[in-house]
Formats: structure tokens, C-alpha cells, sequence
């Protein structure tokens, strides 16, 4: 970022590129929903106005042979079996980077979302086989009605803003990860053609040697799980089991971890040599090193996700959401109990599982179990769990044919929009709430998972402003890192806001990219040896350019400090030790990078505009004092 970036405009290390990957997740499925939305209207207008030409396009055979062998599917198969494997892929990987480092990495909580997950399914499916008893067939396509479209539902949950906590994103999708799973069990065991069993056992071994792979090579060569996962596909479909199930499985194999502070070193090291001597072997070199930075699972989300966000899901609403509608159509339709038992199962069945899954875990749990938001923001989950789409129009594929599987469409279109007005209706009643009741309907009473491993101690560590203070914001950050100094001015400001936050440093020096970094931060430590931190602190935040030996001696005798007690102290053990201990519990907390903050102990993404950093502090303010007591740090 050039030096004169506007500080409104700054970001932590994980707030652009390195976004973290949830976030990222919720912004392109957020950004993808319009998108989404409009391959189904024009899905709409172009069965209508040409339903032979529509259905003529996507009925195209198209196959792939090599040698004998060979696999033969027309345009919508191909779509629906083969380009939404890299979605569920997605979803997988997703999973996976929530057990390892998200909300779930503590398994006592995958037990609440998993179980309103279920229930969020089961409820659903009892309403439609409800509704459609006694009508033949029709009850076949109970799996149309419980699955929940995750782009669809965050992109209303975008729509709905500030109206809602955060961190509902985070447990909705928690929720659409379990259904997802469930949904594909469903395809695969209920929807799947006839069963070959030689070639299911061929898409076992296969799978068993990406398990040896990946116990033996780790996930180095990606090309090599590429060709498992087509050979799996392949196998899977000329078995008779829906071959999407693929994707989800490499997904889920896929690790993900935090970038480690030692391998960024490493990576700057390699560059160096690269811009001493630039050539083509080097630099080889240097774009394997930066890679394998990352773990896998970030770098295929970074390559995968914008794919299937902003092409493949709007290809299979292209290919699956055209009908042609009529007024005798649709009045035939709303009296199916094929199109009324998807839609009620949505907009009734589905609020009712996740909303009374998450009661009844809570009760169950006795204290053990809190969801994560209040219960005005479950029931708004709940609402906007009644979207189906993606899936739902999967299944029903599977399961009918012409006119009843253009009533199951309907009743699929009709819940989206009858979602949509149920949320809307729910946050109308939460906003009319008092401001103490409302914060309580949206944030709870739960705690959140605390992601700073050393929690702040007023003894050891560096405080600005009130020391009982509710709400605590620890910054790592790096005297000489430009970022950080775009920092500065933002903190500032929002001290001056708050009256009731304190404010903590924490050494990180990025000696591989700031050489006077470490002795900048150990010449912090000499001063308050002297009582003057927090002075020497300015100054070296505000000459950044400036941090060799000769400008701290003068920035100590500016400050009227024993200068030869500085000089010993600057080089002295203790120093050292002190800045040894704040860079040790960065590492703890999995920080690699300056600056990152922590709000009550939380690690704060994306952005630190004033903006970004004042919303962060009054969710904080208002989560500790809804449960009566803060967090250190």
C-alpha cells in the first residue's frame, strides 16, 4: 500500500488479499446472490418466450471419450453432475476450514448448529410427506424440500445489514454446511439410479489411495488429486450414484491452517535472492515458496470460489429454473400438494427445525450449550433458512418429470421470496424492541471463542485508558510496519470516541522486512523501564522513517531520560526478553502479520477503519454487558 493510503481505506493484513477465508466465503456468496437471482429470472423469461429453444439447448448431448471408454451426458446433466461437484467441492473446503481453525475447531460447539441442522431438515420433510399423503408419487419428492441454498440465504442476510449481528453469518453457515452433507447423503442413497457394484468399488479404491496420498505426500502435488477426484467421478456415475458427492469428500480431505511466521520468513528470504539475481530457476523458486505458505485449502478456495459462485451455481439456475408460467398454471400449482408441501415445508418446516433444534440442544446442554447470537437473530436465521434453491432444484430434478417437476419449481421459486418477506417481518418486530431488549434478541448471552492465547495483564502489559474498562483491544504491531502507522491515527480516534475501552501493545517486529524493528520496540522497553512508554511509543510511531540507533538516543534525551540507563537497557537482557514474550504469544494466537487486533480477546478481520474497529467495539460493549461480566483481552 503506498504511504499516502487513506487510513479509512487501511486494512489488516488479512482485510485485502489475505482476508480470512470465512469472510472472503461470505462476501463472494454475498456479491454472488444478485447474480444468482438474475440466471433465474432469465431462466424464466427465456422458457417463456422460447420454452422449445430452452429446452432444445440444454437437452444437447455432449460426451468425452477416450479410447472405447467414455462418458456421454447432455448440457443440464453435465451442469447438474459434473460443474456442481467443484461447488460442493467449495462447501467442503469450507467445512473443512471451520473444524480446523473457525467456530468449530471447539467440537462441543459443531453439537448445537449440527443438531438445528438436522432438525432444520427432518421438520421440513415431515410437512411435505404431511401435505402430500395419500397422492401416489407425489410423496417422492420429499428431498425438494429441506435443503437450504447458502447463496441465496447469505445474500438476503447481506441485504438485511446492520439489522442483524455478524455473527449469525457465521452459524448460518455453519447450519448450510451440515445440510449440505445431509442433502447429498439424500441424493446419493434415495435419488440415485440403480446401483453398479463394481463400479462403486472402483470409486472406493480410488478414494482409499487419496487417503494413502494424502497420509504419505501431504497435499504437495495437487495435480495428483485432481486425477483421483475425475477418476472417483467417473466411477461414481457409472455406478449410479450421483457423482457430486465427490467434490464434498476432497473438499472435507483438505487441510487448512494459519499461515506460520517461519515459512513467511523464508518466503522473504527466497525473494531477496530473487531480486539479487532474477532468474527464471529463482523465481521457480520464489512462487513455490509463497505458495506453500498458504495451506491448500486457501489457496483452492482463493482459485475455486469465484468459479462456482459467479458461474457455475448461475449456470445451473440458467439450466433448471426454466418454466413456463401461465395464470391456469399457476393456479394449478398452488393447488398441488407437490408445490404446497415444498413451499410450506420451507417457510414453516424449516424456522420451526433450526429454531427448535437450537432449543431443545440449549435445554438439553443444562448451561453447557449457548448459540452464539440471541433469539430474535435464531428466528431471523431460521426465516432465511427457508430458502431453497440450488439443492432443492437437484432433487426435484431427480425425482419428477415434466408437469409435477414444474410444480415442485414453483413451490421452490415461492419460497425464496416467501423467506425473504418472513425475515423481513421478524427484523421489523426485533428493531421495535426497547435498545437493552433488542441487544439481547440479536447478540445473547453466550460467550464467543476467545482467540488471544495471553490474556491481558495490567501488571506486564502496555494499557492506554481506564484498566477495568468493558471492552479491550490488543493490536500486534511493528514500529517500523507502514500499516501499523496508518493504524495509529484510527486508534487514536477511537479512544477518543469511547471513554470505556483500553487499548494494549504488543511487540511483533517483522525482523525479515524491518531491520531496526526489534531495536525500535527494545528502546520501547528501556523507556518504560523509566516510566515513559507510552511517550517513546508517539515517537517512534510518528517517525517511522527514523528508527536507527542514533534517533532512539535522540528521541530518549528529547524525552529527558537517563540516558546512560537507556543505553543499558536498549541493549540489555531484560528488553529482550520482554519483546521475546510478546512475539511468543503472537505465535500462540496465530498472528503472522502487523497490525492484527483483538477486540475481548476476539481476532478482528478485514478492515480497521474507524468504521469497521467502532463497530467491533460496540458489539463487544454490548455483548459484555448482556453477560454481566468482561473479558480480559
Amino acid at each position: 500500500m503506498p504511504s499516502d493510503a487513506s487510513p479509512l481505506s487501511a486494512q489488516t493484513q488479512c482485510g485485502q488479499r489475505a482476508r480470512s477465508p470465512l469472510h472472503a466465503f461470505l462476501r463472494t456468496e454475498t456479491g454472488s446472490a444478485a447474480v444468482l437471482l438474475a440466471a433465474a429470472v432469465l431462466a424464466l423469461a427465456w422458457a417463456n418466450i422460447g420454452p422449445d429453444a430452452y429446452e432444445t439447448v440444454w437437452g444437447t448431448e455432449l460426451s468425452i471419450r477416450v479410447g472405447s471408454g467414455g462418458v456421454s451426458l447432455d448440457l443440464r446433466e453435465w451442469v447438474n453432475s459434473g460443474l456442481m461437484t467443484l461447488f460442493f467441492f467449495v462447501v467442503g473446503l469450507e467445512a473443512r476450514r471451520e473444524f480446523d481453525l473457525g467456530e468449530l475447531r471447539e467440537r462441543r460447539r459443531v453439537t448445537l448448529p449440527l443438531l438445528a441442522g438436522l432438525c432444520g431438515m427432518v421438520v421440513p420433510v415431515v410437512v411435505y410427506l404431511v401435505i402430500t399423503s395419500g397422492h401416489g408419487t407425489a410423496a417422492h419428492g420429499w428431498g425438494a424440500a429441506m435443503s437450504t441454498d447458502t447463496a441465496f440465504a447469505l445474500g438476503m442476510l447481506a441485504v438485511f445489514g446492520s439489522r442483524l449481528p455478524g455473527s449469525l453469518r457465521v452459524f448460518m453457515l455453519t447450519i448450510a454446511v451440515v445440510d449440505d452433507f445431509l442433502a447429498l447423503a439424500v441424493v446419493v442413497f434415495a435419488y440415485s439410479d440403480t446401483i453398479a457394484p463394481p463400479a462403486l468399488l472402483t470409486a472406493l479404491a480410488l478414494f482409499a489411495v487419496v487417503l494413502l496420498v494424502r497420509r504419505t505426500l501431504g497435499a504437495r502435488i495437487l495435480f495428483l488429486y485432481g486425477v483421483l477426484g475425475v477418476a472417483i467421478w467417473v466411477a461414481l456415475l457409472k455406478s449410479g450414484v450421483d457423482p457430486v458427492v465427490t467434490g464434498l469428500a476432497m473438499g472435507m480431505l483438505t487441510y487448512a491452517y494459519p499461515a506460520e511466521r517461519s515459512d513467511l520468513e523464508h518466503a522473504s528470504r527466497l525473494f531477496r535472492r530473487f531480486r539479487e539475481q532474477p532468474t527464471p530457476e529463482l523465481e521457480r523458486t520464489v512462487r513455490r515458496g509463497l505458495a506453500s505458505t498458504l495451506s491448500p485449502n486457501e489457496r483452492l478456495q482463493q482459485m475455486y470460489h469465484p468459479w462456482t459462485s459467479y458461474v457455475i451455481v448461475p449456470l445451473f439456475a440458467l439450466a433448471n429454473a426454466g418454466i413456463t408460467l401461465s395464470t391456469g398454471q399457476l393456479a394449478d400449482a398452488f393447488t398441488s400438494p407437490i408445490t404446497l408441501g415444498i413451499l410450506f415445508g420451507y417457510m414453516i418446516g424449516k424456522p420451526v427445525g433450526v429454531i427448535g433444534g437450537t432449543w431443545l440442544t440449549t435445554r438439553a446442554g443444562r448451561g453447557r450449550l449457548h448459540p452464539p447470537v440471541g433469539w430474535g437473530a435464531i428466528t431471523a436465521g431460521g426465516t432465511l433458512a427457508g430458502v431453497g434453491f440450488t439443492v432443492a432444484l437437484l432433487i426435484a430434478s431427480l425425482a419428477f418429470e415434466g408437469e409435477r417437476l414444474e410444480q415442485a419449481k414453483i413451490g421452490i421459486l415461492a419460497a425464496v421470496a416467501g423467506s425473504f418477506l418472513l425475515t423481513w417481518i421478524v427484523t421489523l418486530v426485533i428493531g421495535a424492541l426497547s435498545g437493552r431488549s433488542r441487544a439481547r434478541a440479536l447478540l445473547g448471552t453466550g460467550q464467543t471463542i476467545v482467540d488471544l492465547s495471553e490474556p491481558v495483564d495490567v501488571e506486564r502489559d502496555h494499557v492506554r485508558g481506564p484498566v477495568d474498562a468493558p471492552v479491550t483491544l490488543v493490536e500486534y504491531g511493528d514500529f517500523e510496519c507502514p500499516y501499523c502507522g496508518l493504524a495509529e491515527s484510527v486508534v487514536r480516534e477511537l479512544l477518543a470516541d469511547f471513554g470505556d475501552v483500553r487499548y494494549v501493545w504488543r511487540h511483533l517486529p517483522l525482523n525479515d522486512v524491518h531491520p531496526n524493528a526489534q531495536l525500535a520496540a527494545q528502546a520501547a522497553e528501556a523507556a518504560a523501564r523509566q516510566g515513559r512508554y507510552w511517550e517513546m511509543h508517539d515517537l517512534l510511531m510518528g517517525h517511522q522513517g527514523e528508527l536507527g540507533p542514533k534517533d532512539l538516543f535522540r528521541y530518549a534525551a528529547e524525552l529527558g531520560l537517563d540516558s546512560g540507563r537507556f543505553r543499558a537497557d536498549l541493549r540489555g537482557g531484560a528488553s529482550v526478553a520482554r519483546v521475546a514474550m510478546d512475539v511468543e504469544s503472537a505465535d500462540l494466537s496465530g498472528v503472522s502479520g502487523t497490525p492484527t487486533f483483538f477486540v475481548n480477546g476476539r481476532r478482528h478481520y478485514g478492515a480497521y477503519d474507524i468504521a469497521s474497529l467502532t463497530a467491533a467495539v460496540r458489539a463487544a460493549r454490548q455483548r459484555t454487558t448482556l453477560t454481566g461480566a468482561g473479558q480480559d483481552g
